[in-house]
């Protein structure tokens, strides 16, 4: 049975994984054993629970005890839950607890970018994106659209953050991921080298003069590819369009520029996916 905990003192430093911890401290990189990510909503905890992610403590509005979260609740063992009214949880984390319930859980050991790509045909490569509702909602389309893996480059934001994993509908836990060097230096050149070793072509996602349709037949008759999808505004970096083997143009009409890259991530996922 849970052990349900009354909040009383919104500064007990056993709710700072909830309150006061940066993305940065949830995810300990010093010790990697030790990091922490926030799961938000009980459809999202079930799916990390349905992939084997460990829970370490929940946090819920109270009428959620008897209600939505029982069968969280039931599946969580003895953890501590912490619980209080939906306006004093909201005074704890500074915003509105999506579905009234949040949970702590152990960040797990990242596979290789080579454990990823195994078996994969296509993947999805995000240069630098930095709004976690972009990769949230990236990770739902690789999820829906037969993307294998998703790498993220040094200067991505973390998938793991609690707005990407709850924008992802819990997806960031079901399609495999790594992030592909650990800092600005491997990529893109060292980058896609890699991709190019285990067998990939590597598609750049801009809008440039030498650009080829995404639904040119080359494309699509490429048996490994990995989609690469630059940062909101600026888009790739001319270095990672000249690494690549393609530049890949989504046409526009009514003189429409460009797609936010959520949007363009799905309509090249959907394009390029494997028959």
């Amino acid at each position: 049975m849970p052990h349900i905990i009354e909040v009383t003192d919104l500064a007990a430093p056993e709710l700072d994984v909830y309150a006061r911890l940066t993305g940065a401290q949830l995810r300990n990189r010093l010790e990697p054993d030790k990091g922490v990510f926030i799961a938000e909503s009980p459809k999202v905890i079930a799916t990390a629970l349905d992939a084997g992610y460990e829970p370490l403590s929940l946090l819920m509005e109270r009428r959620h005890i008897e209600g939505d979260a029982q069968p969280i609740l039931a599946r969580c063992g003895e953890i501590p839950v912490y619980t209080a009214e939906r306006e004093t949880l909201a005074r704890l984390t500074g915003f509105e607890l999506t579905r009234g319930v949040l949970c702590a859980m152990r960040r797990p050991r990242l596979p290789s970018v080579e454990e990823v790509c195994a078996r994969a045909r296509r993947v999805a490569v995000l240069e630098g994106i930095v709004d976690h509702t972009n990769v949230g909602a990236i990770f739902r389309s690789a999820a829906a659209l037969g993307i294998d893996a998703v790498l993220v480059t040094p200067t991505c934001c973390d998938p793991f953050y609690r707005r990407a994993v709850r924008v992802s509908m819990g997806t960031v836990f079901q399609v495999p991921w790594a992030r592909i060097g650990e800092d600005a230096a491997d990529w893109p050149q060292k980058g896609v080298e890699r991709l190019h070793a285990l067998g990939f072509r590597t598609a750049a996602m801009a809008l440039t003069d030498n650009s080829v349709r995404i639904d040119d037949a080359q494309l699509a008759a490429e048996p490994r590819l990995a989609i690469v999808l630059g940062t909101e505004g600026d888009g790739l970096s001319p270095r990672t369009i000249a690494a690549c083997d393609y530049t890949v143009k989504i046409p526009m009409a009514h003189g429409v520029d460009s797609l936010n890259v959520a949007a363009a991530s799905a309509v090249a996922f959907w394009q390029l996916r494997t028959k």
